[in-house]
C-alpha cells in the first residue's frame, strides 16, 4: 500500500485531522505533539481519540507520525534544559500510547559547542532514560541538514546514537530528503549509493519513515530550506525513484513542503501518478 500524507494541524481535534487527511487524498498524517515552538499541549479528549482510531481503521490509514517540537534539544549545554526536553518527550510518549503502534519523530539536537561525541552521549543517555519496554511507539531520529552544531548530519552520527541505546527495537530513523541532500548525500545522481551506505552504516531495518521535501538549496548547502516537490534542486525524477525504491516503497511518506491543503492535495496526486504498483 502506498502510504502518503502531509503535516497537518491538530488544532481542531483528532477526528478532524483524520478527516482533513482523507479530504486531500492522504491515508496517513504527521502532527506536532504540542506547540512546535513551545511546550503547550492540547488537552486530551478520549472520545475524540477513539473516533480518530475508528476513522483510521475504516479508511485503512497507515502509521501516523507525531513530531516533537523544534525546541526539544536533548544535547544542549544546559543540564536543566536537557532534563526539560527529556521530560517533554516522556510526556509525549505517554500520550502516544492512546494512539498505539505509531511513530514519534524528533530532531536529535545541537551540541552547542560541546562537541559531537558529548552530544551523542547526551542523546543516547536520555533515550535510555525515556524508553520503556511497554511502549508501542517507535521513536525516530531525524536525518539533519547539518546547520551549525546539529547532530544527525551523517549516518555515522545517527548510528553512534543507536549504538548506545539499550532498547534498540524502540528506535528508528526518519529520512528527510531535503535534509540528507543538504547534508551532502547525492540522492539525485546516486540514490542507490546513498541507500547502500545507509544500510551499511545504520541498517535499512532502522528506516521507518520518510519526509518528502524538495530543497531550495543545492547539494551540501547545510541550509534546510524545504521546497515543493519538483520545485527545488532534488526534482521530480528523484522523487519518482524514492517512492518506488524497493526498501522504501512500503514505508509511510510525509510531506513537509511549504503548502496549504490544496497544495498538499496536488502533491499527493502527483506522487500517486509517479507510483508504480
Amino acid at each position: 500500500m502506498f502510504t502518503i500524507g502531509s503535516h497537518l494541524s491538530i488544532s481542531r481535534g483528532y477526528l478532524s485531522i483524520g478527516k482533513t487527511a482523507a479530504s486531500i487524498g492522504a491515508n496517513t498524517f504527521q502532527f506536532f505533539s504540542r506547540n512546535p515552538r513551545g511546550t503547550k499541549m492540547r488537552s486530551i479528549d478520549y472520545d475524540d481519540i477513539q473516533y480518530l482510531l475508528s476513522f483510521m481503521n475504516q479508511h485503512k490509514f497507515g502509521k501516523i507520525l507525531a513530531h516533537a517540537p523544534y525546541t526539544v534539544n536533548l544535547c544542549g549545554n544546559n543540564a536543566d534544559n536537557r532534563s526539560f526536553a527529556a521530560n517533554m518527550i516522556k510526556e509525549d510518549l505517554e500520550r502516544m500510547e492512546l494512539l498505539p503502534n505509531n511513530l514519534y519523530n524528533f530532531h536529535p539536537g545541537s551540541h552547542v559547542g560541546q562537541g559531537v561525541e558529548a552530544g551523542i552521549m547526551y542523546i543516547s543517555d536520555a533515550l535510555n532514560d525515556i524508553l520503556t519496554p511497554e511502549q508501542t511507539t517507535v521513536v525516530l531520529l531525524e536525518t539533519m541538514a547539518g546547520k551549525g552544531t546539529e547532530i544527525g548530519r551523517s549516518f555515522e552520527e545517527l548510528r553512534a546514537i543507536i549504538n548506545n541505546v539499550e532498547m534498540k527495537n524502540k528506535v528508528g530513523i526518519c529520512l528527510d530528503t531535503c535534509h540528507v541532500f543538504d547534508a551532502g548525500y547525492d540522492i539525485v545522481n546516486d540514490f542507490d549509493g546513498v541507500m547502500e551506505k545507509f544500510d551499511r552504516v545504520i541498517g535499512i531495518d532502522y528506516l521507518k519513515a520518510v519526509h518528502l521535501n524538495d530543497s531550495m538549496n543545492p547539494l551540501g548547502s547545510h541550509k534546510d530550506r524545504h521546497a515543493r516537490i519538483g520545485e527545488g534542486y532534488i526534482g521530480i525524477k528523484a522523487f519518482e525513484k524514492i517512492i518506488n525504491y524497493d526498501y522504501l516503497r512500503d514505508l509511510p511518506f510525509f510531506l513537509e513542503t511549504p503548502n496549504e491543503l490544496s497544495g498538499y492535495k496536488s502533491e499527493i496526486e502527483l506522487l500517486h501518478s509517479l507510483r508504480r504498483d
